[in-house]
């Protein structure tokens, strides 16, 4: 009903202004005249007397002048090819339509807002630019898509803007915020908004294209994981730009020897208390740290400086905010209508209905978008295991089965799959790692394999029995050390991360050196001893921030971390420690090309329960290590270890070294080998072990 329309030579145009109290149309001012008692008004005359899009001027009650023109001039822009896709659920690139988007149409500037909504009656834009009044702005329906469309013009960047949709059924009005926008107002506040281009140009094209031709499962990875809003916080303990982060975190990260900085999510999202695991932009860097742009130049600085960096990604589950996706269009839309199936009754949050073609296609868009528009490396998929099972975390009678009677969410599975085949596909050299806590099979094997083609999975079990052991007193020890040897019977089954991660030092479950047994030199000696064990064992590596010195709090999101414990020898021991093994870890390709093969690893005793030791070789075509690891406060003197060649053997490195504030027992650097065979092998050397420590040696 709204716009212009031609009748032959005649012409009608319609317009609501609901406020208005006079208006006239298009250059030459004609006036319009109101329907009745209603806010439409209406011309009729000439058809060349109007512009193909006429500007509308008018007055308010209070007698203030305005214009715009009108938005109902222009043609529906959506392409059928696109909602054909869209439909299907094989548009990868549906954010350039669906959404707000700068555009010219006629030489006529603009925004192109789209959204889907198929359970609606009406959806409106509303913004400051009409009162957040959902009777200015209807929008189109595209037949039967689902999708509404709507050119605006005169709006521009920086503009605030959501959608109101009224539902079919129940008449129920809600105003949520764009799905699929770029940008959103700092919390509390929840409006999107319109983004200008990119200004952005970037300088990382030699990392990407080294990316491209790397290969990830040989090369050392190890992983600073970060809460962007408290690893640093400013005088006023408020957050840090994107651009000042990336400066401060990159000169850090690259003095203690990582590979790689991983962000909790930096997804907008509305309750700082979730850490970003609550999502509600799927296609937005949060405000909290600045704009889209000085996110991309947080991305790009890593890479200048060989960093690369990993976004924590949440497909499993949504919030309830009613400003976000839940029951979208009134119904359920992105969720499924049952709790049984739509509902995670730990977290109160909502699930995807993955079965949709639409919801998985906007996740699949959302992947590929961080990775190509921010250039991210790769995606750490959050909470897989509850995507996995359908009863995940439910009581008997609180899920429903699938298809064949059985727990796997089977449109779960394939989604998950097809997010693994598209992001490798479009984006060669980036990975996706998945947190996954079962012994789901085949987690990091390819899908037509059976696999559901992972990059590399988190290996839960590993963290689980490494901490449970190392909270033991080393007395007991002797009776636990089933605990550190069992790993190794699953270690090349998948592509493990060996995790110590942020959920480890939260919610009581102590800081990383409160998780030590003993005194206060017991605890460090034995933080040493366990970031050498998981430097030497096989597996990429990942350490929240904060565990690389020590710090003796749990983390807390709400304040930066404790940098001044680094004033302490102890504290700083650690950290130089964890510099020093990432610098071999890198160096070494023992310790880390085979990473994911057995014939990177043999144990050279794995037997000696009763003095806590553990002796074993990492391996590689160019060298072998050797690793030996003490789990008790005694020193022991004398200690004879086979070893595979015979040769002299050099320490590289002592974790009870005086550099590390340990007591410095030792080697004095270099052994010989002597022709007893020891141990299964031919040669042996005799050592003396530092207490709560591990040395790592290397023939010359």
């Amino acid at each position: 009903m709204l716009g212009r329309y031609l009748e032959g030579e005649q012409a009608t145009v319609r317009v609501f202004l609901p406020f208005a109290s006079e208006v006239t149309l298009g250059d030459a001012q004609l006036p319009m005249r109101r329907l009745g008692d209603t806010g439409i008004f209406v011309w009729q005359g000439q058809a060349s007397l109007v512009e193909e899009h006429p500007r509308i001027a008018w007055k308010d009650s209070s007698g203030q002048s305005h214009s715009h023109i009108d938005p109902y001039s222009f043609m529906p822009w959506i392409a059928d090819f696109d909602l054909h896709l869209f439909a299907e659920g094989r548009h990868w690139h549906i954010q350039n339509i669906l959404g707000a988007h700068l555009h010219e149409i006629d030489g006529i500037q603009g925004v192109r807002f789209a959204t889907w909504a198929p359970n609606a009656e009406r959806v409106s834009v509303v913004g400051d630019f009409n009162q957040w009044d959902g009777r200015r702005h209807a929008m189109r329906i595209r037949g039967g898509s689902g999708v509404w469309e709507l050119f605006i013009p005169g709006l521009k960047p920086g503009d605030l803007y959501k959608f109101e949709i009224r539902n079919r059924q129940s008449g129920q009005i809600v105003v949520k915020c764009d799905p699929y926008g770029q940008q959103f107002e700092m919390r509390p506040n929840t409006a999107s908004i319109i983004t200008d281009d990119s200004g952005h140009e970037w300088r990382d094209g030699s990392w990407i294209e080294r990316r491209r031709q790397a290969n990830w499962l040989h090369e050392p990875h190890s992983v600073y994981e970060v809460h962007l809003g408290s690893w640093l916080r400013d005088d006023n303990n408020y957050f840090l730009n994107y651009r000042e982060l990336a400066h401060r975190l990159v000169e850090h990260v690259q003095k203690l020897g990582f590979t790689h900085i991983e962000l909790l999510p930096v997804t907008e999202h509305p309750l700082d208390a979730s850490w970003g695991y609550q999502t509600t932009g799927y296609f937005a860097p949060t405000s909290r740290y600045g704009s889209p742009d000085d996110f991309r130049y947080f991305v790009d600085y890593c890479h200048q400086h060989n960093i690369g960096v990993l976004l924590d990604w949440v497909p499993a589950h949504f919030p309830k905010d009613e400003h976000g996706l839940a029951r979208f269009d009134g119904s359920a839309l992105y969720e499924h209508e049952d709790p049984r199936k739509g509902e995670h009754r730990d977290w109160g949050t909502l699930i995807y209905n993955f079965g949709r073609n639409e919801v998985k296609n906007f996740l699949l868009a959302s992947a590929l978008y961080w990775l190509e528009e921010f250039h991210i490396d790769g995606l750490r998929v959050d909470a897989v295991a509850s995507m996995l099972y359908l009863d995940y975390s439910r009581e008997e009678n609180d899920w429903i089965p699938n298809e064949y009677g059985g727990n796997e969410n089977i449109e779960a599975i394939e989604f998950l799959r097809e997010l693994n085949i598209i992001t490798h596909t479009q984006q060669p050299g980036t990975i996706v790692v998945a947190e996954e806590s079962t012994a789901w099979p085949q987690i990091t094997r390819p899908p037509d394999q059976g696999g559901l083609g992972f990059s590399m999975k988190w290996n839960m079990g590993w963290m689980h029995d490494t901490l449970q052991y190392m909270s033991h007193d080393p007395v007991h020890r002797q009776h636990h050390h089933n605990q550190l040897t069992f790993g190794l019977l699953y270690a090349f089954t998948e592509n493990f991360v060996l995790p110590f991660s942020h959920d480890e030092v939260v919610h009581g479950k102590a800081s990383m050196i409160y998780k030590m047994p003993g005194d206060e030199w017991q605890r460090f000696a034995n933080l040493r001893l366990l970031y050498t064990y998981m430097f030497t064992y096989p597996g990429k590596k990942l350490l929240f921030m904060g565990c690389e010195f020590a710090q003796g709090r749990e983390w807390d999101h709400e304040r930066g971390l404790d940098w001044y414990v680094l004033d302490y020898p102890l504290h700083q021991g650690v950290q130089d420690l964890l510099g020093d093994l990432n610098a071999l870890y890198r160096k070494e390709p023992a310790l880390h090309y085979y990473d994911f093969d057995h014939q990177g690893f043999e144990w050279i005793d794995c037997n000696d329960a009763a003095h806590s030791i553990l002796v074993y070789q990492r391996r590689h075509e160019q060298a072998k290590i050797i690793v030996v690891l003490n789990f008790t406060p005694v020193p022991r003197e004398g200690y004879r270890v086979g070893v595979p060649e015979a040769g002299l053997y050099r320490e590289l490195l002592n974790s009870d070294s005086e550099f590390y504030a340990g007591s410095n027992m030792g080697n004095a650097g270099m052994l010989h080998s002597e022709a007893i065979p020891w141990m299964g092998q031919e040669h042996s050397v005799v050592l003396d072990l530092p207490p709560l420590a591990g040395l790592i040696l290397k023939i010359e």
